[in-house]
């Protein structure tokens, strides 16, 4: 399924597509109705032939009918269905004739047979979310910090505690205006940086960055962004001559890595160009002669997510991606030498999923990395909370292959980084939800997981975090004083289908959790 996943940077207006949880639809039959069984066995054969087959029980039938198959019938070749042409979404302008089908894999009745499953057999409400054990807003942990410095609309887009110089180990980013901010450890405003684009990640010496510009917040096609340097000044600020392009017309880049993949002892640039429609993973080949030469290793969109490891300790660098579009999952590309890879599927993910964010970890201490992951992107056709939305821990057997161990709902979770925060030997979480429950549940935006062995985590909030909406955050020392700190970016000026009682653009542009440590 296609989906308007954007890394939670979009400002798009949401297409108004008539759902409502409480709506139920008029077109529903009885689960043995040979329409509906007949569209059963229908779409196990066509809708996983790009995807996981998508489960009834996801969505509510109204959200089936009138926000997702009307967005899929094209992909089948199906334009049209009871006399009403489907829209094809604007930013699809910039891709190619031959994207969809020239003629229909379907029937228009197989088609409505297809239909007829999913809104007959899909609940009529979204279902509940099934969560145990309740956030409490009594966070020990850590103490809120917040900066005197203000912006007229929050949007942050990126934030680091930045570890490679201590004097300002607060960087944020804005994506409206362009900027990139410098604070200090008493959260005062050091100095800032005009970028051409928004930027959404960045790699770090002490006196040079590389930064990855998105090109355009709203899903799109095109390739607008671009990977840029900055090299400081000998005062250690912001150097007045701009940035140094490495590489452009890039399809929405949201992450990159520099590593020698190739064995040729040049850095290389690894690319997540997530895109929308279109979208590659692509790794540029740093040539002798200069510039770079581009390489796939996947030519779909949604890569959103990449972690370099050696995990069979062969000495080259291997690579595990999260793809967050239709065929969601993550997937391992193990270096074979020489600029080779062999991709290997590693979880597979429904196309609803919404996936955010993953990291490696090792939970049980077996010498084995597990995977933390998250799904909770929510800027779909389908705008209905989603029970399983949340953080989730899969354990690795040490043959990589991952059993989920662990799940805690969460609605519209974004990120969850494991650390051992209070330092007790074992690994919690910190979570944040883009498009949490802010109207029954707004504690969903930031909880803490404290690990209290054997997979029991206590989830623990606080009000003052309920202040911004939280699309991104790092971990890190910025006192060094051994415990690792938090930094959440608030980016406020996107709209939600779920009403707020806050108002996120008077809140803060960033917000620290500074880690109070053993005296908690």
């Amino acid at each position: 399924m296609g989906r308007n996943l954007f890394f939670g940077i979009t400002i798009m207006a949401f297409t108004c597509i008539g759902l409502t949880a409480c709506q139920t639809s008029s077109n529903r039959k009885s689960s043995n109705d040979p329409a509906v069984l007949e569209g059963q066995a229908l779409a196990a054969k066509y809708c996983q032939s790009c995807h996981v087959l998508p489960d009834p029980n996801w969505v509510d039938a109204t959200t089936w009918e009138k926000g997702i198959l009307p967005m899929m019938g094209p992909r089948l070749g199906i334009f049209a269905h009871q006399g009403k042409r489907y829209k094809v979404n604007k930013y699809e302008v910039s891709i190619t004739g031959d994207f969809y089908p020239n003629r229909p894999v379907v029937t228009e009745a197989e088609w409505q047979k297809i239909i007829d499953y999913y809104v007959s057999v899909a609940p009529e409400k979204p279902l509940p979310q099934n969560r145990n054990i309740a956030i409490g807003n009594n966070l020990k942990q850590f103490e809120v910090l917040t900066s005197n410095f203000k912006d007229k609309l929050p949007a942050t887009s990126y934030v680091k505690i930045d570890t490679t110089n201590y004097s300002t180990p607060f960087v944020i980013s804005d994506a409206l205006n362009h900027f990139i901010y410098r604070f200090d450890a008493q959260l005062n405003l050091v100095d800032s940086f005009k970028t051409k684009g928004p930027i959404v990640n960045r790699l770090a010496s002490r006196n040079n960055w590389l930064l990855c510009d998105i090109g355009i917040l709203n899903p799109d096609n095109g390739a607008n962004g671009s990977i840029k340097s900055i090299t400081f000044d000998q005062e250690d600020r912001f150097p007045k001559e701009g940035e140094k392009t490495l590489l452009d017309r890039l399809q929405r880049p949201v992450q990159f890595e520099s590593v020698d993949l190739n064995e040729d002892g040049r850095q290389d640039l690894l690319v997540c160009e997530f895109g929308y429609l279109t979208g590659a993973l692509n790794w540029y080949e740093n040539k002798k002669e200069g510039g770079y030469e581009k390489h796939s290793l996947r030519t779909k969109p949604g890569a959103i997510k990449a972690v370099i490891q050696d995990y069979n300790h062969d000495g080259l660098p291997d690579i595990w991606v999260l793809f967050a579009q239709g065929e969601e999952g993550i997937y391992l590309y193990t270096n074979l030498g020489k600029g080779k890879f062999k991709e290997d599927p590693i979880l597979r993910f429904p196309p609803i999923n919404g996936s955010s964010y993953f990291e490696l970890a090792d939970f049980n201490k077996d010498g084995f990395e597990d995977i933390v992951y998250t799904c909770g992107d929510n800027a779909d056709y389908s705008l209905v909370l989603k029970a399983f939305h949340g953080v989730y821990v899969y354990l690795n057997d040490g043959n990589n292959n991952f059993t989920q161990k662990y799940f805690y709902p969460l609605n519209g979770c974004y990120k969850a980084i494991a650390r051992d925060f209070d330092k007790d030997g074992d690994l919690d979480l910190a979570t944040i939800s883009y498009f949490a429950d802010f109207e029954n549940q707004p504690e969903e935006g930031f909880v803490y997981l404290e690990n209290k062995g054997n997979y029991n985590f206590t989830p623990t909030s606080t009000f003052t975090t309920q202040e911004g909406r939280w699309l991104t955050m790092d971990a890190g020392d910025y006192n060094q004083d051994e415990y690792l700190d938090l930094i959440l970016g608030n980016f406020s000026v996107a709209p939600s289908f779920i009403p707020s009682k806050v108002d996120w653009k008077k809140g803060p542009p960033f917000m620290v959790l500074k880690n109070r440590g053993a005296s908690k």
